[in-house]
């Protein structure tokens, strides 16, 4: 009895070992690291931000659109980690967000759910995913969270059918972000790239326009390229976060895109999107580029890799054994060779 109890179990523990192997997120010791489990009981939530916002704390939220910059905004404790659109200028290349499809976002969202244990996920709409009707906005949102990993979505409001389209995300159970002023979605419109409520009807449309988000039910509201007095007024109108890009010092937090605030890129192309309003607390661009001219001229010299990067090693034995077989092969001068390198590696 006692035995077959133990066999049952052995037999359960090695069914759980093999289907630990294939999850993607539970790293094996293997050359290549692997990303660490999420603990869902750390991610911050929309109840934490509400707490944040009584309080007067400013909200960090922080573009990511990969692995790699979701592990960097995580370690650093910001608060929301926003897969935006703007993927498809700093990304893709593009002069403007609305080429991006919504199965090349969700591969980004996908990346950044591994990536990011911490932050509150949030997902951009991207253009033409929402816009035709109700049933559209909701099925593209829910796809977001069950197929991106995301914890809410964000879209532009500025018209009343997207407003009519977060509330009916937000009632099909889904978290919402709101987004006025400059809307890049909307640059057919705008005649561009424009700040918004620069004159009386603008600014007090972005209000109003703040306000029905919040009344459709969206969690907060970004307020993009506007001035500070009308990101004031917004913010004390509301009475959920307003998270401002472009929008001055009165927000409840402040947004901006990982690559313009790291300085990541010199290139034109880059030059020309990157916003005035962006502090860049880096110029990890020099610093990429310079790793890389090193690179380039080490392997040009044969100075990289040395021994000190070249860490596997085969026993004289197997190695006397391997030159023997690469003769009987007729080899010789492969034979020849790695003989020389394995002098050459040892001295």
């Amino acid at each position: 009895m006692a035995s077959s109890l133990v066999s049952r179990c052995s037999r359960r523990a090695v069914r759980t070992i093999t289907a630990s192997r294939f999850m993607s997120n539970v790293p094996e010791n293997t050359v290549y690291g692997g990303p660490k489990p999420q603990n869902p009981n750390q991610r911050v939530t929309l109840t934490q931000l509400r707490q944040k916002h009584r309080k007067g704390e400013p909200i960090t939220v922080v573009t990511g659109y990969d692995y790699p910059s979701a592990v960097h905004i995580d370690t650093a404790g910001i608060d929301v980690c926003l897969v935006g659109d703007s993927a498809s200028m700093v990304v893709h290349g593009y002069d403007t967000t609305l080429p991006i499809s919504l199965d090349e976002m969700l591969v980004h969202c996908r990346a950044v759910a591994r990536g990011a244990k911490r932050p509150l996920l949030v997902g951009d709409l991207p253009f033409g995913t929402y816009e035709s009707s109700t049933n559209q906005a909701v099925d593209s949102a829910v796809r977001v969270l069950k197929e991106g990993g995301m914890d809410a979505i964000k879209l532009e409001g500025g018209s009343p059918s997207r407003i009519t389209a977060a509330k009916s995300i937000v009632e099909a159970g889904i978290a919402v972000m709101g987004h006025v002023g400059l809307t890049p979605q909307a640059i057919s419109v705008l005649g561009g790239f424009r700040p918004q409520g620069r004159n009386i009807a603008s600014a007090v449309k972005v209000v109003e326009t703040a306000m029905a988000l919040q009344e459709a039910g969206c969690f907060s509201v970004v307020l993009e390229c506007v001035p500070p007095p009308v990101a004031a007024a917004a913010t004390s109108a509301l009475h959920i976060p307003t998270i401002g890009i472009g929008a001055g010092p009165f927000c409840s937090g402040q947004v901006l895109v990982y690559h313009d605030l790291l300085g990541m890129m010199q290139h034109p192309h880059h030059a020309k999107v990157t916003p005035k309003f962006c502090k860049q607390y880096a110029q990890v661009g020099e610093v990429i580029n310079k790793a890389l001219l090193e690179y380039k001229e080490e392997v040009t010299k044969h100075t990289f890799p040395g021994p000190s990067h070249s860490p596997y090693k085969i026993s004289s034995n197997d190695l006397d054994g391997f030159l023997s077989e690469l003769q009987k092969m007729g080899l010789d001068k492969a034979a020849s060779d790695a003989a020389a390198s394995a002098e050459k590696m040892e001295s």
